[in-house]
């Protein structure tokens, strides 16, 4: 089977679709943040500890966990935490076991009301029901520092150490929230006038990857009609997507750069 690599505006212009961006893609953010994009593919996979075994998940804005949240402070100050960065007890930042680093989290206190704002840059913690370890400083401005534990929300609001905050008209067109992207290389593997087509398809690859590579429908007015392309991102090289062309024997799949 022949494999075509092509741009994404390469790909726009030999087909000579008149996509529509605005409102319709999905927003992304490619950089990854204070942790290198090496490192942030690294951390994103499976791992084993004290004999189970996590699987680090993309997530978008939006997303939601509850259970229990705990802190962590002068015994690991100075230490280096998952992403490279060293711990500082005095900055707001929080361990996850499976969430992508630089993820931008609200953790509310569902027992006292408060809440704080925290940057996602280390693994953990791993004991049976807890969500996240708070740094000092982020535990401290929910209550931790006096009850140890409390019961709490997470709620995802960007990536790369932003917040993801959207325009008025974005908010008027109800656009897409942002997801992590952390690598150009992807593969088309459908593409799709009716969206259940596209769910079908997106259910039947996301069964075949694990992360760092993902899969996702992004959304294109063609036409004036919407057309639903299945992409598996995540790819570290033009070869290895290729290979996943080969392996898997995608007719028509091609490679695309983002």
């Amino acid at each position: 089977m022949r494999v075509f690599f092509l741009s994404t505006i390469s790909f726009v212009l030999l087909t000579l679709l008149p996509l529509t961006f605005s409102g319709c893609s999905r927003p992304h953010y490619t950089k990854p943040g204070k942790t290198s994009a090496a490192r942030h593919r690294a951390t994103m996979r499976s791992y084993t500890v004290r004999g189970r075994t996590y699987h680090p998940t993309y997530v978008k804005v939006g997303d939601t966990m509850k259970g229990v949240a705990s802190w962590y402070g002068p015994n690991f100050h100075g230490k280096m935490t998952s992403n490279g960065e060293q711990y500082n007890m005095h900055a707001k930042t929080a361990a996850h076991k499976t969430w992508p680093m630089d993820t931008m989290v609200r953790v509310d206190n569902l027992q006292n009301g408060k809440s704080t704002i925290v940057r996602i840059n280390d693994r953990g913690p791993f004991v049976a029901g807890r969500v996240i370890d708070c740094s000092y400083a982020a535990g401290k401005e929910i209550g931790l520092d006096k009850t140890g534990i409390a019961k709490v929300k997470l709620t995802v609001l960007g990536f790369a150490g932003k917040i993801y905050k959207p325009t008025e008209k974005q908010k008027a067109e109800k656009a897409p929230v942002p997801e992590v992207q952390l690598s150009n290389f992807g593969v088309q593997v459908g593409a799709f006038r009716k969206k259940i087509g596209a769910e079908i398809t997106k259910r039947k690859y996301s069964s075949l990857v694990q992360p760092p590579k993902h899969v996702m429908i992004r959304e294109f007015m063609v036409d004036g009609a919407p057309l639903y392309r299945v992409w598996v991102m995540g790819f570290g090289s033009e070869e290895e997507a290729k290979d996943f062309i080969y392996d898997h024997n995608i007719e028509g799949g091609f490679l695309i750069r983002r």
